[in-house]
This record gives C-alpha cells, sequence and structure tokens, in this order.
C-alpha cells in the first residue's frame, strides 16, 4: 500500500508540478480552527511521564510476586488455595492498606455486575471465599484485618508499608466454586469424553498502585484488567489422569509425564511440524499416564508477568512444535526449558482444516510479532479448544474448540497477539479499551496478510473490516454515525452495539491510517517498536502514546490524535473543477479558460488548474491524480497543513493535451464518505 507524507509534494509527471495555491476568494470557516487548535492531553507530563511520552526520570512502579499452591476438587467443582504475595512499594508514599482484586465476586448475586450486566449471569456463586488473611514476617503469620466490598477486599497493615523498595510477605487462603458454562472467561466445559476446567481470574491479585490514582480500585464488571508485574510460581494438584497446560514453563516433568511424554515434548522441541504428545488413542488409554491412581501435582514458574492462567484435563489431545525465537535464561535453580508451541483441544476438535493447524497458528503468531515488533518473552505459547471465551492472558489463550477455518487463524492470532498489547506493554484495559483491543488488532490485520502468502487476507471478522474486508469502505458507517462514542471513551461505557465496531476495528484502522497514509510504514514501524521498548513491562496511558508517536516519529499528530481518538470526525474531500492555462507566445500573457465536455482543447497547452475544496474535519493527507489521454499520469499529495487556513485549492500542473481523468485519493484508501466528489472526467477529445 502507498506511503503518503504529509510535508512531501511527489510528482510522477515528466515535468514538475507548480505549487498548490488557495482560491483568494476562499479562507477556513470558524468551524475548522479547532482541528488545529491546541489540544490538552488528559494526564499532563511530569517527572514520572516525560512529555516525550516516556517513562520519566522519576518514573516508579509496584511489583507483585506470587507463590501459588492450589488444588481442583472435580467432584464439587471448587478450587482451593493458599498464596504468598510478595508486595515490593517503589513509590514515594507509605501504603496503609492493600487492595487486592476478587474477580470471582462478580458471580455473587449482590455484584454489581449482577445488576449492571445480567446476561454474563445465568447461574451464580459465592465468588471467593477468603479463609484467612495474615502478614508473613519475623518467621511466623499475623493474622490482619480485611473488608470486602464487591470485587475488591481491602487489607489494613498494623503499620504502613514504607516506600522506595520496602516490601512484605501476605498469604491468603480461599477457595471458590469454578462457574461452569455460565462463566465465560473461566468454565467447565463438557465435552464427549469428560469435562475441560479453563481456569482465569482464578486467585486473589493486587490492584495496581500508581502514579496516576494511587489505588486503582475500579470494581471488576467482566470486561479487562489493570495489574501489577512480577515473578509467579504456582501449582496445580489434581486427578492422576488429568492433563495441565499453563502459562509460563512446567518445571517438573518428571513428575506428572510418562516417558513417552517426555520424549515427545522433546522432539517437539527440534520440530517445525507440529508433534502430538498426547493422541486421540492416548485420551483412551488409562495406560498412556504416569500416574494410576491419586493425584499429581503440576508446578509451573513465569517470570515477568502480570498474571497466570491454566486448562486442565483428562480429555486433552496435546501437540506441540518448536518456537523458532533464541533461547531464555534459566530460571535460578532450574534448567532452560525449550520454547513451544502447543495446542489442547477435545478429540471432537481435530481435523485438517481445524485444530491440527492450531499449533501452525501459534507458531506462526509468534515468531512474526516477535521479528515484527517485539521480541516474545515466555518460554511456552498455548492455545486451548474449549468452551470459546475467546480470552487471552499470559502465555495461553482459551479459544472454541468448535473453531476451525480463518475464524481459528483469526480467533487464534488474535488473542496471541494480546501478549503484546496488554500483556507486555500494561495498558489500563479497564479504562483505555482501545489500547489493548485496538493495538491488538492493528497487528493482527498485518499478520493476516504475512501468514502462508495471504491465505486468510484481508482479516474480515467481528474485530475488523467485517463486511467487505476493506476498512476504508467498513469504517464510514462507524464514523458517521450520531450515537457512536469515541475511542477515548471509558471502557465499559462503550455500549456492545459498538464494543467491536469502536474499540477493535477503528482503534487498529486508525494506527493503520497512521502507518499507512500519515507517517509512512519505516517512521510508523521505528516509532512503534520503540514505544514498545519504552514502556515494556510498564503501565503507559493514551497520553504517553500520543505524546510518544509524535515526539519520535517527529510530526506533530495533535490533529489527527483530536480527530480519530478525542472525536469521530471524518475526512471529506471534493473536486472543484479544471481550468486550462494557455500561454500566447507573441505576447507572453498567459490566457485562462474553462475547460467544458466536449471542449478541444487545441492551443498550445502550459498549464491545467485543479481545484479541490475540504468539507471534512480529519485532513488525512490526499492524493490528487491526473491522467492524461495519451497515458501520461501526474500525482500530488496535499498535505494536513494545506488546510490551515483554507478550505480551497487550486493545484497546477504541466500540461499534456486532453484530460482522460483527475481523481482524489485514488487507490480509494481514505475513509471518504462520498467518494462520488472524488473523481472529475472532463470530456475531452484527444488531441489531433
Amino acid at each position: 500500500m502507498r506511503s503518503f507524507f504529509p510535508f512531501l509534494g511527489l510528482a510522477l509527471c515528466l515535468q514538475p508540478a507548480l505549487a498548490a495555491r488557495p482560491a483568494p476568494s476562499q479562507s477556513m470557516p470558524l468551524s475548522m480552527r479547532p482541528v488545529f487548535d491546541t489540544l490538552v492531553l488528559p494526564d499532563a507530563a511530569n517527572i514520572w511521564r516525560s512529555g516525550s511520552g516516556r517513562p520519566g526520570p522519576a518514573y516508579w512502579q509496584n511489583r507483585a510476586d506470587y507463590r501459588i499452591e492450589s488444588r481442583i476438587d472435580p467432584d464439587k467443582a471448587v478450587l482451593s488455595g493458599t498464596e504468598t504475595i510478595t508486595y515490593t512499594n517503589n513509590s514515594p508514599d507509605a501504603l496503609d492498606v492493600l487492595w487486592l482484586q476478587l474477580d470471582q465476586n462478580m458471580y455473587r448475586k449482590d455484584s454489581r455486575s449482577w445488576i449492571a450486566y445480567p446476561d454474563w449471569h445465568p447461574a451464580s456463586s459465592e465468588g471467593f471465599v477468603i479463609e484467612r488473611v495474615a502478614l508473613e514476617e519475623g518467621g511466623g503469620e499475623h493474622p490482619v484485618p480485611f473488608r470486602i466490598d464487591d470485587t475488591r477486599m481491602q487489607v489494613s497493615l498494623p503499620s504502613p508499608l514504607a516506600g522506595s523498595g520496602h516490601g512484605l510477605k501476605l498469604r491468603v487462603t480461599w477457595h471458590h466454586q469454578i462457574p461452569g458454562l455460565w462463566g465465560g472467561r473461566t468454565a467447565v466445559t463438557p465435552v464427549k469424553d469428560g469435562k475441560i476446567y479453563e481456569i482465569a481470574q482464578w486467585y486473589p491479585r493486587m490492584s495496581v498502585y500508581d502514579d496516576l490514582r494511587g489505588w486503582d480500585t475500579l470494581p471488576y464488571l467482566g470486561q479487562e484488567f489493570y495489574l501489577e508485574y512480577g515473578t509467579i510460581d504456582y501449582a496445580v494438584t489434581v486427578p492422576w489422569n488429568f492433563t495441565v497446560v499453563g502459562s509460563g514453563a512446567l518445571v517438573n516433568p518428571q513428575d506428572v509425564l510418562s516417558a513417552t511424554e517426555r520424549a515427545r515434548l522433546a522432539e517437539a522441541a527440534r520440530s517445525d511440524k507440529r508433534v502430538l504428545i498426547r493422541t486421540p488413542e492416548d485420551v483412551l488409554d488409562p495406560a498412556s499416564h504416569l500416574a494410576r491412581s491419586g493425584e499429581k501435582t503440576w508446578r509451573f514458574h513465569m517470570e515477568n508477568t502480570r498474571d497466570v492462567a491454566f486448562a486442565a484435563s483428562p480429555v486433552f489431545v496435546w501437540d506441540a512444535a518448536r518456537l523458532d525465537l533464541p533461547a531464555l535464561p534459566a530460571a535460578k535453580g532450574q534448567k532452560a526449558q525449550p520454547r513451544l508451541a502447543m495446542s489442547v483441544y477435545p478429540r471432537e476438535g481435530a481435523g485438517p482444516q481445524a485444530w491440527d493447524r492450531s499449533t501452525e497458528y501459534v507458531k506462526h503468531a509468534i515468531e512474526y510479532f516477535s521479528s515484527q515488533w517485539y521480541p516474545y518473552p515466555w518460554p511456552n505459547a498455548v492455545n486451548l479448544g474449549g468452551h470459546g471465551a475467546g480470552m487471552e492472558y499470559p502465555g495461553i489463550v482459551f479459544d472454541g474448540w468448535q473453531d476451525k477455518n480463518d475464524m481459528l487463524f483469526w480467533i487464534t492470532t488474535h488473542e496471541l497477539g494480546h501478549g503484546w498489547f496488554p500483556m507486555i506493554v500494561g495498558s489500563n484495559e479497564r479504562r483505555h479499551a482501545f489500547m489493548d483491543e485496538g493495538f491488538n488488532t492493528f497487528i493482527d490485520a498485518y499478520a493476516s496478510q504475512h501468514f502462508n502468502h495471504g491465505e486468510y487476507a484481508p482479516k474480515k471478522d467481528a474485530e475488523f473490516a467485517p463486511e467487505t474486508g476493506d476498512p476504508a469502505k467498513d469504517i464510514v458507517p462507524v464514523l458517521t454515525a450520531s450515537d457512536a462514542p469515541s475511542l477515548m471513551m471509558p471502557s465499559e461505557l462503550v455500549p456492545e452495539k459498538y464494543r467491536h465496531k469502536v474499540t477493535y476495528f477503528k482503534g487498529a484502522y486508525g494506527l493503520m491510517l497512521l502507518r499507512e497514509k500519515i507517517l509512512g510504514p519505516d517512521r510508523f514501524d521505528a516509532a512503534f517498536r520503540a514505544y514498545i521498548r519504552a514502556w515494556a513491562f510498564k503501565h503507559p496511558t493514551p497520553s504517553d502514546f500520543f505524546r510518544f508517536m509524535s515526539s519520535e516519529a517527529g510530526e506533530d499528530l495533535t490533529w489527527f490524535w483530536r480527530g480519530w481518538y478525542f472525536e469521530n470526525w471524518w475526512p471529506q474531500y471534493r473536486l472543484d473543477g479544471m481550468t486550462r492555462i494557455t500561454a500566447k507566445p507573441e505576447t507572453g500573457h498567459m490566457k485562462t479558460s474553462q475547460t467544458t465536455p466536449g471542449q478541444s482543447a487545441t492551443d498550445a497547452g502550459n498549464t491545467i488548474a485543479i481545484g479541490v475544496r475540504n468539507e471534512g474535519k480529519l485532513l488525512l493527507p490526499v492524493v490528487l491524480r491526473v491522467t492524461w489521454q495519451d497515458g501520461t499520469m501526474a500525482e500530488r499529495i496535499i498535505p494536513t497543513e494545506a488546510w490551515a487556513l483554507h478550505d480551497r485549492l487550486s493545484l497546477s500542473f504541466p500540461d499534456h493535451g486532453a484530460v482522460k481523468s483527475v481523481a482524489l485519493d485514488p487507490d480509494q484508501g481514505l475513509p471518504v464518505p462520498d467518494r462520488s466528489a472524488l473523481t472529475l472526467t472532463p470530456a475531452e477529445p484527444a488531441r489531433p
């Protein structure tokens, strides 16, 4: 696709085109002045967040490390656990309380979510049952008081936790009912051979304390997340015939896998094609397991992560292939782990265009995003075929075992793309959904173009260009809808009607316009990669992103941030006639004539002038192309700045005889509602 640079005037004709001139009698209407006015971003630059959009010299971020022991009781569908949280306060503030997130409480009948989003709740539970909260200090445990409010728990500390790197250990014991199919993102899913346990948001997690709001304690209503980073070691005890896959690396394979399974995993670590670790036949064969009775405990380790999730079941077909990525350093006291793309799914999910290809899709997504944007930081990437929540967690994603063909590719790629946004670049999903779903959908669209010579391109699903696959065409009804929210609308205030259309589609297409029509791929890609590096495992805001891209790319993008993110503006240009200017050789004077249909241009031509009018507020750079009957073609790029003081321009070109056509945006890459205004076909006969 064409790259447009607003400060260049590119002409493809044989002679240089003359400069564009505003029509002398026209000036920009007063209503256009806000387009170029100063934009005050929501968050001011300071010592923590710089004017360049980078973390400031005093940027700080707290840390939460977890050690979790858990157990699933399949007879009661209860998950119980004990966790030790090592919490480090790097802020300049002393903290007299701690806040934790209790997402399972959304299933209580007295929760805010129960009333606000009844569709999530065909059944209920008691949510988290907190059995004990204590501080670990001096070799012992000391219970501390806590209070629960909806999906949040406040822990009162006996003395404030000092800042600047001081820490504490908090021990929490809990249990909760595992939601059934009604659970959405965490569920128990029945299939032909048994049940699949999809376990997420399953342990009390620290809320974020940051420089923007202090404790960020938005209630969980069923949307997204905002979490601290750390190292998580977790153990899951399950019946002997269960297979468990989860975030991070399995660190005790000798305790839970048979010799055959371990040998197959070693083979997969050397193979670019999938290797079956557990076959469909193994699912039906009890002898394929290491144990024959009792329970097994699976242990996982993951560094620099904000969360972990896992899946457990006796029904899993399991396959894997190597990720062609550099090896990761071994964790302290552990062996180096191979890096694997994995898939687990029930037998009925298998098929040549179904889950047989899942690991191929996983491998492509992780390797492509790593090479294009930022290296994948974790050992494994797992795709689970289960209930079909379409949900992402670091290192593992939950998809549907019935997915196949293009939909399986798109959902797999999208959910794994969340590994970059917001798992690596840790934006606040509960407040700024476009930095999560929009950014991810943007990188997904290019992954569709890249995979297997465009086998599943263009991306065309509920998330992006759902009608035709052409985003410039499909976005127009969204931009012109009077009730559509802006991208800056807080996440949970976006109506379901517009959640995909605005948050995903418009959020992604905005970056595509910035890359392909405003900055060009070279400038955009370099700036976007630098943004990811600067904010990897940190907490950027929209203001940080806007400042960073403007500064790093070297472009004042105020008009674009305002028009696309804070407003729902669109571009609308119109061709405003063509004038031929011919020279009188004997006098050197110029004669101007308006070209009319059927007119013959027989005089030796000098120039033609094309009138262009702006009628929109999103002033994207636009190409003007003139094509003559003799095949000569010339193009000019009209930059955004051309409209700063005028709504009408006149652009001149060296004449080459009869004009065949004049077109604005000839490649139809801009989201212009009225395209009939962009073409002009003078009915001129060819010159003799």
